[in-house]
C-alpha cells in the first residue's frame, strides 16, 4: 500500500546499488529460548492509523501462535519499534532490531518508501523481512531477503483498469493524485499504462503536493471536464478532505474510486456520508466470502470489539505466514527462514490464499470494496489467485 514519500528511502535502490548486492554475511542460528521478531511500524506520525491497526493484527496472530504451542516448541516474541512515519527512523529502527535485539526476522513497514528503507538494511544484514502492505513493485527488488504478503501496484492497476473500463463501462476517467508520494504517483502511472492497453486513458490529470489541503480548484476542473469517475489513489486522510470539498461542489460519493490507501476507519468517520457508493481496490473487507476471513473477523472482534481493517488483516497474515515459514525451515538460521518464506504455496490467510512468487511478491486476490452505510463492504473480486479460495 501506501508510501509516505520517496525522501531518503529510495536512495541507493538501483540494480547496481549496495542494496542489491546481497547480505553482508551469514547470520547465526537462533539459540534463544524464543523466536525474537522485530516489527518496525508507523505507530505515531501521519500514517499512525496504518501502523496501529497492523500492530493489532500482529498481536492477535502472536497470541494464537503461542497458545497453540509456539513454533518448534518456542514462543514467538515480537519487539516493536515506532519509526514515527519517517524513512530515516525506519532505517535506524531496523538496525537496532537486528544489531541490538538479534531478531531472526522482521515485519514491516506498512508503507512502500519506509519498507524500502528498512528492506535495504535487512537485505544487507541477511535478515528476512515481510512487509504486510507495501505495494510498490520496487520494494522487494532491493534483494532476496525482502518479501510481501500484499499484491503489487501493477497487479492492483490491472484489476483497477479492468474494473473501471470493462465492468463499470467508464469512458471518461479523471485522476487526482499526490505527485510527491511513491504510492500515489506509482499507482497512477501503473493504471495509466493499463488504461492505454484498453484504448483508454485519463482524460484529465490533476496532481497535488501532499501538504495541500484545498482541492476545490482541482475538483472543479475535473467536474467541468465531465468525467464519468474520479480515480484518487491516495491516503484516507487526504480522501476525507476531497470528499467533503467535493460534496460542496455537487460531486456524489459514487463519482470517486481509489486504491488500498483509502482503508482507514477515519475515512468512514470523517467522510462516510460523502463517499456513499464509492469504490476502491483493496486486500480485504470484513465480509469477504472465504472461511479464513470469517474466522479472523470473529477472533479480532472478540479481542478488539470492532471490525478489523485491511491493515489489521495484513499484519495478521504476515505474522502467521512468517511463523508457518519458521516451522517449515530446515534449520533455525535467518537464511533457512528466508528460503521457507520463498517456498510458501497456498497459505490460507485472512486476506485469501497466498503464494509467494519468484519475485517474492504475493499471488493473491484483489477485491473491490464499496462504502455503503458508512461501512466498508465487499463488492467484487477482480483478480483471482491462481489457487481457488477455500
Amino acid at each position: 500500500m501506501v508510501a509516505a514519500s520517496l525522501g531518503m528511502a529510495v536512495l541507493g535502490c538501483g540494480k547496481g546499488s549496495a542494496a542489491s548486492a546481497g547480505p553482508s554475511g551469514p547470520a547465526a542460528a537462533n539459540t534463544a529460548p524464543e523466536w525474537r521478531v522485530g516489527a518496525y511500524l508507523s505507530l505515531s506520525g501521519e500514517d499512525a492509523a496504518f501502523g496501529i491497526f497492523t500492530k493489532d493484527g500482529i498481536e492477535l496472530a502472536v497470541d494464537e501462535i503461542n497458545k497453540a504451542g509456539g513454533v518448534k516448541g518456542k514462543p514467538v516474541k515480537v519487539l516493536y519499534e515506532d519509526d514515527k512515519s519517517n524513512g530515516l527512523e525506519a532505517n535506524n529502527k531496523v538496525l537496532q532490531l537486528i544489531d541490538r535485539d538479534k531478531v531472526v526476522a522482521l515485519l514491516g513497514e506498512v508503507t512502500s518508501a519506509r519498507s524500502m528503507a528498512g528492506g535495504i538494511v535487512a537485505n544487507k544484514k541477511g535478515i528476512p523481512m515481510i512487509t504486510p502492505s507495501a505495494t510498490n513493485p520496487e520494494v522487494t527488488q532491493v534483494g532476496p531477503f525482502v518479501f510481501r504478503v500484499c499484491f503489487t501496484d501493477d497487479v492492483q492497476a490491472q484489476a483497477t483498469a479492468a474494473f473501471l473500463v470493462d465492468k463499470l463501462g467508464k469512458k471518461r476517467i479523471g485522476v487526482l493524485y499526490a505527485t510527491d508520494d511513491l504510492y500515489s504517483s506509482g499507482l497512477t502511472a501503473e493504471v495509466r499504462k493499463e488504461l492505454a492497453k484498453r484504448g483508454s486513458g485519463f482524460v484529465v490529470e490533476k496532481g497535488f503536493l501532499k501538504k495541500e489541503t484545498n482541492f476545490t480548484t482541482y475538483l472543479n476542473e475535473l467536474k467541468d471536464s465531465k468525467v464519468d469517475i474520479i480515480y484518487a489513489p491516495i491516503f484516507y486522510n487526504q480522501m476525507a478532505l476531497i470528499a467533503r470539498q467535493g460534496k460542496g461542489l455537487g460531486l456524489k460519493g459514487d463519482m470517486f474510486a481509489g486504491g488500498d490507501g483509502w482503508d482507514g476507519p477515519e475515512l468512514l468517520k470523517d467522510a462516510g456520508d460523502e463517499l456513499e457508493g464509492a469504490l476502491f481496490t483493496n486486500f480485504y473487507a470484513p465480509d469477504v466470502p472465504w472461511a479464513s476471513a470469517r474466522e479472523f473477523r470473529v477472533a479480532y472482534n472478540a479481542r478488539f470489539k470492532h471490525d478489523p481493517s485491511s491493515n489489521a488483516a495484513m499484519g495478521y497474515d504476515a505474522t502467521k505466514l512468517l511463523a508457518d515459514s519458521i516451522g517449515r525451515a530446515k534449520d533455525e538460521t535467518p537464511d533457512a527462514i528466508r528460503q521457507a518464506i520463498q517456498d510458501t504455496k497456498d497459505f490460507q490467510g485472512a486476506t485469501g490464499a497466498i503464494t509467494i512468487d519468484a519475485e517474492r511478491n504475493a499471488d493473491k486476490p484483489v477485491i473491490v470494496v464499496q462504502i455503503k452505510g458508512k461501512a466498508f463492504t465487499y463488492f467484487a473480486t477482480v483478480h483471482e489467485k491462481s489457487v481457488a479460495q477455500k
